[in-house]
């Protein structure tokens, strides 16, 4: 019985039987240094951060970030994705990152503001402040529908198209206005459900998987400065 395919294709197939993990000996999967990184998510609703996995059959095998394996029936796992921020090897130190590159003028008023209408709309239906949307549209794409990071990441609220399966939006609709908000402002509610609102901007940025593992901001300049700018957009220290 199959699972769906990550953007990478590299998820695997479920098996019939449940089983119980068991750690194995140290991997040698990668050379010291590689970053990769895959977030497990568990049937049970846990997640799990790991440098690499392999399927054998009915059988996955998880690389364990400090080192080790972990085997275990395939069955037991909903899906893998690709972790959208690479865990370091060696964690780096908390760090200050230092202030915005420019200062934040906070919102005054969303009147007037590209796609005022719809974003309302779809914001209202979902119970998000518009004014939080607005923000992380400036930040993320500065109201461009076409816009597309280095990493893939599309349209104005800067989607991931694995992230947009979730919500059922394909991939060739994220350059849609609409259809990107409707991910978007699903995706930002459900991390507001789960995370205050700085917790919830940088698990929007750097991916929830990041969240957890630092417990709390990671120290990645980018997301510390993402999370500065919209919250100064909304006037919040």
């Amino acid at each position: 019985m199959g699972i769906p395919r990550g953007a990478d294709g590299r998820w695997g197939w479920i098996g019939p039987r449940l089983a119980v993990c068991m750690l194995v000996g140290v991997g040698t999967w990668l050379a010291p240094g590689v970053a990769g990184a895959d977030i497990v998510f568990f049937h049970t609703g846990r997640t799990l951060s790991v440098q690499g996995h392999r399927v054998d059959g009915d059988r996955l095998t998880l690389l364990l970030r400090g080192g080790g394996e972990v085997v275990c029936d395939v069955a037991l796992v909903a899906r893998i994705e690709p972790d959208e921020v690479p865990y370091p090897v060696e964690a780096p130190a908390l760090v200050d990152a230092g202030p915005a590159e420019r200062p934040v003028a906070a919102l005054a008023s969303v009147v007037g503001r590209p796609y005022a209408s719809l974003i309302r709309s779809v914001a209202d239906a979902h119970g998000v402040d518009e004014r939080l949307v607005h923000a992380v549209i400036q930040v993320e794409s500065s109201y461009q529908p076409r816009a597309r990071s280095p990493k893939g990441a599309r349209g104005l609220m800067q989607l991931m198209p694995a992230t947009a399966a979730d919500y059922q939006v394909p991939a060739r609709d994220l350059y849609d206005p609409a259809a990107n908000l409707e991910a978007g402002v699903r995706h930002l509610k459900g991390l507001l459900g789960r995370f205050d609102l700085a917790l919830a901007l940088a698990a929007y940025n750097a991916g929830e998987g990041a969240v957890r593992r630092y417990g709390g901001i990671p120290p990645y300049p980018e997301t510390r400065n993402y999370v500065r700018r919209v919250m100064g957009l909304l006037g919040v220290n």
